[in-house]
């Protein structure tokens, strides 16, 4: 007669030499294979080409050296590319862009879009550039698709198209490094332009002419602590949206 197996067996002392197995977390994208998103690689490549459409338009019809000192111009490039990119791993079913290029490029993008609409356009605001001689044709045609229709475009596609969860806050530091460039680069360039050139500082709340530096500091702060709010609402907002990739999975309905 056997003695009955007990249900609970304690686990065995480690042995003396013997290496301990470490547990590994692998990531899901390492395992979950990607499949071909054809309308979503369209999408993406469109919104790269508008995006290069209107900076081409804007640098053909005014000052490429200015123009391509304006944070718009130059987040709208590094959107272009990132957008190809993420358009071409959608379309051959590769694994997406890191999320700290995609987030970076989200909030330039939507910097860009915010600044414009709430200090730049807007009559209440002190730094309202309304009074200056208006955009037509084809300038005013670029001018919206950078500052209104590419930054909603992505809002669109980061929110639709792109799978919950994946910004981190610890990303927002790095983020902020290239505002904070921009800053210091807006900066010089004025100091090294003759006093009196027209566009010297690009931008109102950097014009050191018109307030001084230590106004123009005070502005670049409450800026730079807006920005960081930003960053940190889209990662907040990235950990709680609801995934709908994966529910259009689960009804047949893919994109």
């Amino acid at each position: 007669m056997t003695a009955p197996i007990p249900k609970d067996i304690p686990d065995l002392p480690a042995i003396p030499g013997m290496p301990v197995p470490q547990s590994s977390l692998v990531p899901a994208t390492a395992v979950v294979t990607p499949v071909r998103r054809p309308l979503v690689a369209a999408y993406r490549l469109l919104i790269a080409l508008a995006a290069a459409a209107a900076v081409t338009v804007d640098l053909w019809l005014g000052s490429p050296a200015r123009l391509l000192s304006h944070f718009t111009i130059q987040s709208e490039i590094l959107l272009a590319a990132v957008f190809t990119l993420q358009a071409r791993r959608a379309w051959t079913a590769r694994h997406p862009l890191p999320s700290s290029w995609t987030g970076a490029t989200l909030l330039y993008v939507t910097i860009a879009g915010s600044v414009y609409h709430l200090l730049l356009t807007d009559a209440a605001s002190p730094f309202s550039m309304t009074g200056t001689t208006p955009l037509t044709g084809w300038q005013w045609t670029a001018n919206q698709i950078l500052h209104t229709a590419i930054p909603a475009a992505v809002l669109l596609d980061w929110l639709l198209l792109t799978p919950p969860g994946r910004l981190h806050l610890r990303q927002t530091a790095t983020w902020m490094l290239y505002p904070l460039t921009y800053l210091a680069f807006s900066l010089a360039r004025g100091e090294l332009l003759p006093a009196g050139t027209p566009a010297r500082y690009l931008y109102p709340f950097l014009d050191v002419d018109a307030h001084g530096y230590r106004n123009v500091l005070a502005d670049a702060l409450l800026l730079g602590l807006a920005f960081c709010a930003l960053a940190a609402l889209l990662v907040a907002v990235d950990h709680t949206r609801p995934d709908l990739i994966r529910h259009r999975g689960k009804t047949g309905f893919r994109l």
